[in-house]
């Protein structure tokens, strides 16, 4: 399948930022960024997700960037999906030296997350994502003690059930519409 792209802007007093997303991409990224480590976190993100990711974001302090970036990626991420009938649901358990994090995730566009991370502000990143992409998120963080780790297996397993949930489908995967049997 093809045509899975989108790209978004979204400027605000405190952010300036695009994004150009395809989600059947290679995980090939160019990413311009104010903070290294979202930097990085968004790198890691489309690496494992096989996302190609080209953004640019700059911002007047951290949470506003984060924040921004969080919500401009999940809205380009459900504009690129364009409601085909996709897999739907993936859970993935990701191991990093000492972390091992589990994240859920359910492309069904009623957004909800309930998110262990030793980071508020990327706790803040998890939901914003959540709630701008429209889906079900579910992160469970089994142990560690280095918080870098741990967010870090959170976004590689974040990237991974993505990749999973996202894979296209003939029809939609719901009993919905299913017609009763008498």
């Amino acid at each position: 399948m093809t045509g899975r792209s989108s790209e978004l802007e979204r400027k605000t007093r405190e952010t300036d930022i695009s994004v150009r997303l395809n989600i059947d991409g290679n995980g090939d990224y160019n990413v311009e960024c104010d903070s290294h480590f979202l930097k990085h976190m968004v790198e890691t993100f489309a690496r494992y997700g096989s996302f190609d990711i080209f953004m640019k974001a700059t911002g007047d302090d951290e949470h506003h960037l984060v924040e921004d970036v969080a919500i401009t990626l999940g809205s380009a991420f459900k504009k690129a999906l364009d409601d085909r009938p996709v897999e739907r649901m993936s859970t993935v358990t990701l191991p990093m030296d000492d972390a091992l994090v589990m994240v859920s995730v359910d492309m069904i566009d009623r957004p909800f997350a309930d998110i262990d991370c030793p980071d508020q502000l990327y706790h803040h990143f998890l939901r914003s994502f959540a709630m701008s992409s429209g889906i079900t998120l579910h992160v469970m963080e089994i142990r560690g003690f280095d918080d870098h780790h741990i967010i870090e297996a959170t976004f590689k397993a974040l990237g991974t059930a993505l990749k999973n949930a996202s894979a296209p489908r003939e029809k939609e995967l719901s009993t919905k519409d299913r017609p009763k049997v008498s």
